[in-house]
């Protein structure tokens, strides 16, 4: 069997989701709280990698749920117990509930079958929210992760799935941070041991196939 071949095993549409992570405008648009991270999604075509297999997913019948970050005006419920937390505070942008902040961006294609689960505290898309029980209702066993950022969310994301039994599908020209040498050492050296690194352009080959 071909690593194509096995690609496209492990991607069976029936029992595939693809996730989206914080793909949202205060994080990755233009107006983002995170200039910085925004730009190197976009420079590097990430982002509109991710809308792409968005559309893929939809063409071929797989799964798709978006995962946003959010806040309440009055910060009840976010996590205060690291750097990360407290400099959210002071950001200009706020991903409050409701506001254009935590809308996706105009490059994820959304449909009506999509689902989108937010979270209020913690740095994992997965852990404290509905992600595994939706998945496991929608009978997925393989996660396709894609979006931001390579420096906390998307390692989160990836181990916690793998540990809740869910082979993870990694397309590294999806996901993006910062620095850039920085989120490819983290693919290559960290995340290539526990999830099936791979392409955009294999993704949706697989599918076609």
């Amino acid at each position: 069997m071909t690593s194509a071949d096995r690609l496209a095993a492990l991607l069976g549409p029936a029992t595939t989701a693809l996730l989206t992570v914080e793909c949202q405008r205060g994080v990755v648009g233009r107006d983002s709280a995170l200039p910085e991270l925004a730009a190197a999604a976009r420079d590097s075509g990430a982002l509109d990698r991710v809308g792409g297999l968005v559309a893929g997913a939809h063409a071929a019948g797989a799964a798709v749920l978006h995962a946003v970050a959010i806040r309440r005006p009055d910060g009840r419920g976010a996590n205060r117990n690291a750097r990360l937390f407290r400099a959210a505070d002071r950001l200009p942008v706020k991903q409050l509930d409701g506001t254009d902040a935590v809308r996706l961006t105009e490059e994820i294609p959304v449909a009506d079958t999509d689902l989108t689960v937010t979270r209020l505290h913690g740095l994992s898309p997965i852990a404290g929210t509905d992600v595994d029980a939706l998945l496991r209702n929608l009978g997925c066993r393989t996660l396709i992760v894609t979006g931001v950022s390579l420096n906390i969310a998307i390692p989160n994301a990836v181990f916690d799935a793998v540990n809740l039994g869910y082979d993870v599908v990694l397309p590294a020209d999806a996901v993006a941070g910062v620095p850039a040498d920085y989120a490819a050492a983290v693919v290559r050296h960290t995340l290539s041991l526990v999830a099936t690194v791979t392409t955009t352009d294999d993704i949706l080959a697989a599918w076609r196939q």
